[in-house]
């Protein structure tokens, strides 16, 4: 009988033991905050189930774990974030896990599991943003003036430069042989390429992301397109593990595959898209004639993306090695817009050893960021959108970059040595980085 009641216990033992096995380690839980949403990330040994429901009076978000068992303690959460008040955990049901956040307003959520890479293991990743709905209902509808004299613009618009920083938050982008991150390296050239936007005259910059925080692609395209940019400039930082002697800055604009795809992206939704092609809505017209709105808007936007990669190609060959010469073409996401020119800049390789140093150098960040400011403000300078600033001067600009000689700027803009010279009072040939000249007609 003995025998037999130590056999039963040890079968228990035996179906007991995968049942305990098989619960899934939360390793801990991370929090991004952006200015319009907040991403949770639940770092975990495998997939786990969830589920995840929303209380109101006071609002709240649960989290329910199944099957799972916690394994660090829960982050602090600052009191100048813009939706979570409080954090809390604790179990449920004997295997599961619930996790409480005391919100400050209300929100709704996205969800959605993601596979190991070479930084993190699985994730569970639950993207949080304010519900506006409620909040847009109860306010008063807003007093609608029309603008008086004094408050047009005297002087046109400014020139309005999307600086895009890639990668962000949970996503650290390509990571260099002694541990930097890309998404580090660029948004300190975007912050010092944004400043030197801002302070010169008739232009301005908008960045899609200001922190260390995750942004959506479409939704960097999106931002843009909102503050109806002239140009859009994302930045990234090139790797190629196999070979740690690769270096050098490319440009890329987008291919004619990708912009043929992004057209009937937009084509298929164009009963919910308003002002796509440069102020005119596709909604009401007919297939055809929507086609042929879309491919001159595709058209024009990609020869100005052209137009302003060259130039931008042109100063980045003055700071250091171009892994090629000539502009490249491929299908980012971040250049479909349909209605704004855009280019994707590989400052360098962060996988070379010697590049990614030079990456993590102040200096060398605002030696790229100058270089790009110059590339871009020469752009417009030749092709100035009408109704700018820039546009009330009649005269063509060019800003001197590094490796930027008279006699080659006379025979870029085909005039002579000698206008060029009486145009900006020049007694030799001598210009310095930064400095301004009128270029005179032709």
């Amino acid at each position: 009988m003995k025998r037999i009641t130590a056999l039963c216990g040890l079968l228990l033992l035996a179906v007991t033991l995968p049942i305990a096995a098989a619960q899934t380690l939360v390793k801990g839980l991370r929090i991004w905050t952006a200015p319009d949403h907040t991403r949770l990330i639940f770092d975990t040994e495998g997939p786990v189930a969830h589920q995840i429901f929303s209380l109101r009076r006071p609002d709240r978000l649960v989290i329910d774990l199944q099957n799972v068992r916690f394994g660090m303690q829960l982050p602090h959460v600052s009191d100048s974030a813009r939706l979570i008040r409080h954090v809390r955990a604790g179990p449920r049901n004997g295997n599961d896990l619930r996790v409480v956040l005391d919100l400050k307003r209300p929100i709704h959520t996205k969800n959605f599991l993601l596979k190991p890479n070479d930084l993190y293991g699985h994730r569970l990743v639950i993207d949080l943003e304010e519900n506006t709905e409620r909040r847009l209902t109860m306010a008063p509808r807003p007093t609608i003036k029309a603008p008086s004299r004094a408050n047009k613009p005297r002087h046109g618009r400014n020139l309005v430069i999307a600086v895009d920083a890639g990668h962000g938050g949970d996503d650290p982008g390509a990571i260099g042989p002694s541990g930097a991150f890309e998404k580090d390296a660029v948004l300190g050239i975007a912050r010092r390429l944004a400043r030197r936007i801002n302070a010169a005259p008739g232009m301005r910059a908008v960045l899609t992301r200001t922190g260390d925080y995750y942004v959506g692609l479409r939704k960097r395209v999106e931002k843009a397109r909102k503050v109806r940019a002239d140009l859009f400039v994302s930045i990234h930082a090139d790797s190629f593990p196999d070979d740690q002697r690769v270096s050098g800055s490319s440009v890329f604009i987008l291919s004619e595959r990708g912009a043929s795809s992004e057209a009937a992206r937009w084509l298929a939704e164009k009963e919910n898209a308003a002002d796509l092609v440069g102020g005119v809505a596709l909604d009401d017209k007919d297939d055809l004639l929507a086609t042929v709105l879309l491919d001159m808007s595709l058209s024009a936007t990609m020869e100005s993306s052209r137009r302003a990669a060259e130039s931008v190609l042109r100063q980045l060959r003055s700071v250091g090695r171009t892994h090629r010469q000539e502009l490249q073409n491929a299908g980012f996401v971040v250049l479909k817009a349909p209605d704004i020119p855009g280019l994707l800049v590989e400052t360098a390789y962060i996988s070379n050893p010697e590049e990614e140093a030079r990456l993590r150098d102040p200096r060398q960040q605002e030696r790229v960021a100058q270089a790009l400011f110059i590339g871009i403000h020469n752009y417009f300078s030749v092709y100035t959108p009408t109704g700018t600033r820039m546009a009330q001067d009649l005269h063509r600009r060019h800003m001197i970059g590094r490796g930027d000689t008279l006699s080659a700027l006379a025979q870029h803009y085909q005039v002579t040595l000698d206008d060029l010279r009486q145009a900006n009072n020049l007694a030799g040939d001598q210009v310095q980085v930064g400095q301004v000249l009128t270029i005179p007609e032709s």
